[in-house]
């Protein structure tokens, strides 16, 4: 069980009352983005409250009227799903920072200079985030906020998302070894094994691991490959 020392408050209003429940700050951000947590590891106690630091209780006419169940678990993901969760500053600085680096990771993996045609450095993303100024919700989902960040990231960086369709031919001597490791950077369009023992693949990748994967198959097969960008 959570200690209740240790324990934040998620709130909701719902037919004019209010509904607090003793959570655990971790465990309540995973149910909140649809995880699945044990009730002992979500909640510090099984009571539904009106005023949790008061003490004082809701009834259950109240839960059932307002949730169409007085069971506290399912009550209690319903006020973290849809309610307030009073995080500490602290853990909101922690899970803004987690979002960020995934959407930079995001940016970095799809972005390319327009001019160019290459990936900005990840060091100059990260400056240009700062400088744009964009807010990061850390209860959003990253996905969902990459776009709007990506418009406030151009005032700043020219940068697009681009797609790159590129063919790999492996011979015979090397392809075992190195086909495995072309779907980790895209989607297959094409693939066959040829009957002298060749193999060769087109793929769709994001425009910033280009190199990355050029990199990859150089290594994997000492420079032993034929890889070239297809025109649209």
């Amino acid at each position: 069980m959570v200690d209740v020392d240790q324990a934040i408050i998620a709130r909701l209003k719902s037919h004019g009352v209010n509904f607090e429940v003793l959570v655990d700050c971790r465990n309540a951000i995973l149910v909140r983005e649809g995880n699945v947590v044990s009730p002992q590891d979500l909640m510090a106690t099984q009571e539904i409250f009106s005023d949790a630091k008061k003490g004082l209780r809701v009834s259950d006419d109240e839960l059932q009227q307002a949730f169409a169940t007085i069971d506290p678990l399912e009550v209690a993901k319903k006020i973290i799903a849809k309610g307030e969760i009073q995080l500490t500053s602290e853990y909101r600085a922690e899970l803004r920072e987690q979002k960020r680096k995934r959407i930079l990771e995001i940016i970095h993996r799809n972005g390319v200079d327009p001019k160019s045609g290459l990936p900005h450095p990840m060091k100059r993303i990260e400056l240009a985030l700062d400088e744009s100024k964009v807010k990061i919700d850390e209860f959003g989902s990253v996905e969902n906020q990459v776009q709007d960040i990506l418009k406030g990231l151009r005032e700043v960086l020219p940068i697009r998302f681009e797609k790159r369709k590129i063919e790999v031919i492996l011979p015979a001597d090397v392809a075992s070894k190195a086909y495995g490791s072309l779907s980790k950077f895209g989607q297959k369009l094409k693939e066959e094994w040829r009957d002298d023992g060749s193999y060769c693949a087109q793929l769709e990748i994001p425009a910033g691991l280009q190199d990355e994967l050029m990199d990859k198959i150089n290594k994997t097969t000492q420079g032993n490959n034929e890889i070239r960008i297809l025109k649209e």
